[in-house]
């Protein structure tokens, strides 16, 4: 039976601790100067002889592979997956049979765009991959944070990267879509027009890993013992909710903390806030494969969730951080062809051309066939075949044959029935001439788009346009500037009327707009789900702080799980007003509201008089009420939003104001009543409606 430590266990084999050992050469030999070169004489020559200094600086030379083409910035971590009940109605696949077995996974987050180099926070799609290394073998679902994408068929794969890819003749712009040979491309291959609406929004920078939906993308089967199938798309839902990042926090993030991504997932298993994602699919009967208005194998379109029910039937917990990021998340190798018994293809022409894409990758990336041997990747079953040899084989094969048919070993190793679990492909019935062309049904390339815009708020209509307006804005071909404006006034005249405005071309004669009237509530952020769990919060004080208020404020955050750091002028101690010592985390240099959900300034009139003539006090407090973050004051405290021009509120002493998220109380003994409001306005996120 599955448990969740089993991989855990297989990797202990392959750990290594180097306290308290002595050094050695890769051969074993004890090492006895690592400091000098062996030489002749002090200022003599290098002798080839030191066969130490040649082995160290040989494997410095050689200790980088080829960064992945797409998704090269990723970071991972290991946990379980449970399911909530028996699936063995739809699926004969066994990590969804028993709620009482927990599966290991590892998954990988990723940008798609940029290098191994770049920032957590640009405007990108976010690949969101899991290996199940289940009791049948490797399962591997490799998806993205957006549910679609920007091509119909895998044969246009390489012209979309090389677009969207810095442009060749002068390697600009790095992790960025903000240029013309992207736009180029969208304007020419219109079938990217809903997956762009989607980077567009506020989808493409989210405010963690923790806080993004995860989807398969393409249409597959599940296929239960009797036979019978079904089409299934596969959706990770975050229990924390989908929440996102203002642009402008994820520019600032990219300059000023570009590990930020990384950094919120580590820290927050570290500290046992384990991400959960519940796992959902939608589920298709064959027979109803054409009762749609949209293809079902297209890989630009979603089912929404109103027409096709997404049912959760388990939920995945990371709790635990790799040990050596180049050994785990570098070389994990995921490929869509990795499936068990009960989980199937379908003819999305997306999907089949990925089924060849991975393992051609893997060779060229991690040096010959074996890939599969290196310790992530290792399934936590036995594997048994005749594929012998090649580069860095690791396995001792036994016994004088290596070929099926055979006598000399009684046919072993044996294919296995499918009684006894082996993988017996879905017999579809196909037919057809060869042909190179699309069906007709993958046609409509504005519908969805135009259904996504009207599913969104209309803050989420305006980060849209403002997005479109940065990106294309950027764009210096005025042609390709307007070839987008004349592409997305098929899908709705309000918004390319917006982006014509913002980059300097004209409407399009006589546009015809894309006629779809239905929304998806579902599509929205903000019909997430909302909670103040994990957020963290900067506390504003300097010495004078009132420290009773700091303590019962985060007293209070603590029992609903938020996180407090208080930023003050320097690192250390500060004194309070009663001569108590209150811990400085962070300063203003070493931090910025861009790194927290939320600021509390408390009482204290040194503390305030102090914050008063700080220049970076008063922006960190302005910066974060024009990202419409929560914000909250106690007693002088609301001094310093004066100071900051953040004087909106009518204050009455002893009574909570709260406006906007701007929470306020003065006069106060006891913050009972501030710390519900304060907590509460965290959980929810944003609020758009406040001007700023």
């Amino acid at each position: 039976m599955s448990n969740e430590n089993r991989k855990d266990e297989q990797l202990e084999q392959f750990r290594s601790d180097n306290k308290g050992q002595y050094m050695t050469t890769n051969q074993g030999v004890k090492v006895s100067e690592d400091e000098h070169s062996l030489k002749a004489g002090s200022r003599g020559p290098t002798l080839m002889e030191d066969f130490h200094f040649r082995e160290k600086m040989t494997h410095f030379d050689h200790e980088r592979i080829p960064e992945r083409v797409v998704h090269a910035r990723g970071f991972g971590a290991h946990g379980f997956f449970q399911p909530y009940e028996s699936m063995a109605e739809y699926t004969r696949a066994g990590f969804l049979q028993d709620p009482n077995v927990k599966t290991p996974v590892f998954v990988r987050f990723s940008t798609v765009a940029g290098s191994k180099g770049s920032a957590d926070s640009v405007r990108d799609a976010r690949g969101f991959a899991v290996k199940f290394y289940t009791e049948e073998g490797n399962y591997d679902l490799v998806g993205n944070n957006i549910p679609v994408f920007f091509i119909q068929d895998a044969i246009k794969f390489p012209d979309l990267v090389h677009s969207f890819k810095p442009e060749p003749h002068n390697e600009m712009p790095q992790a960025s879509t903000a240029h013309d040979t992207f736009w180029d491309f969208a304007a020419n291959n219109q079938e990217s027009a809903h997956m762009i609406m989607w980077t567009m929004s506020d989808r493409a920078v989210p405010r963690s890993l923790r806080m993004m939906e995860g989807f398969g993308v393409h249409t597959f089967r599940f296929v239960n013992e009797q036979g019978r199938a079904r089409f299934v798309k596969f959706h990770w839902k975050p229990v924390l909710g989908v929440h996102s990042l203002v642009f402008e926090e994820a520019l600032t993030l990219a300059g000023k903390d570009p590990d930020y991504h990384r950094r919120d997932l580590w820290e927050a298993i570290e500290r046992g806030d384990f991400p959960e994602f519940e796992l959902g699919v939608q589920m298709i009967d064959e027979e109803e494969e054409f009762n749609f208005d949209f293809d079902i194998l297209d890989p630009t379109k979603i089912w929404p969730e109103e027409v096709v029910p997404v049912k959760k039937i388990g939920k995945m917990t990371l709790n635990r951080n790799q040990d050596n990021v180049f050994a785990e998340t570098e070389q994990v190798a995921f490929h869509p062809g990795n499936v068990v018994p009960g989980i199937d293809f379908s003819n999305d022409p997306l999907l089949q051309g990925r089924l060849f894409s991975y393992t051609d990758t893997q060779l060229i990336r991690l040096g010959g066939p074996n890939f599969h041997e290196l310790p992530i990747n290792r399934p936590v079953c036995p594997f048994h075949n005749n594929q012998y040899d090649g580069y860095n084989r690791m396995t001792i094969n036994k016994g004088q044959v290596a070929y099926h048919k055979n006598s000399l070993q009684n046919n072993d190793p044996r294919p296995a029935t499918e009684e006894e679990g082996g993988y017996v492909h879905y017999q579809e019935k196909v037919e057809g001439r060869k042909i190179r062309a699309r069906s007709d049904s993958f046609k409509d390339h504005f519908s969805q788009a135009k259904l996504f815009w009207n599913s969104m708020t209309e803050p989420e209509k305006m980060h849209i346009i403002g997005a479109f307006q940065f990106e294309v804005g950027r764009v210096k071909s005025k042609d390709v500037r307007q070839q987008v404006v004349n592409m997305f006034s098929h899908v709705d005249t309000y918004l390319a009327e917006q982006i014509a405005k913002g980059v300097g071309v004209s409407m399009p004669e006589n546009a015809e707009e894309s006629k779809v009237t239905a929304s998806s509530p579902a599509l929205s952020q903000e019909n997430t789900a909302k909670r103040p769990q994990t957020r963290k919060v900067a506390i504003l004080a300097a010495d004078g702080v009132r420290a009773e208020e700091v303590m019962e404020v985060v007293k209070a955050f603590k029992t609903e799980g938020v996180l407090a750091e208080i930023v003050s002028t320097h690192q250390g101690m500060l004194k309070s007003e009663t001569n108590e010592q209150v811990e400085a985390h962070q300063t203003f240099l070493t931090a910025d509201s861009v790194h927290y959900d939320a600021v509390f300034v408390p009482g204290g009139q040194g503390s305030i008089d102090q914050l008063k003539t700080e220049r970076e006090a008063i922006d960190f407090l302005r910066q974060a009420h024009k990202h419409f973050k929560p914000i909250g004051f106690v007693n002088e405290g609301a001094e310093l939003a004066q100071s900051a021009g953040l004087n909106d509120l009518e204050l009455e002493p002893r009574k909570v104001c709260e406006q906007e998220g701007v929470v306020c109380i003065t006069n106060a003994e006891e913050l009972t009543m501030f710390n519900k409001a304060f907590i509460q306005a965290i959980g929810q996120h944003r609020f758009w409606n406040r001007k700023v």
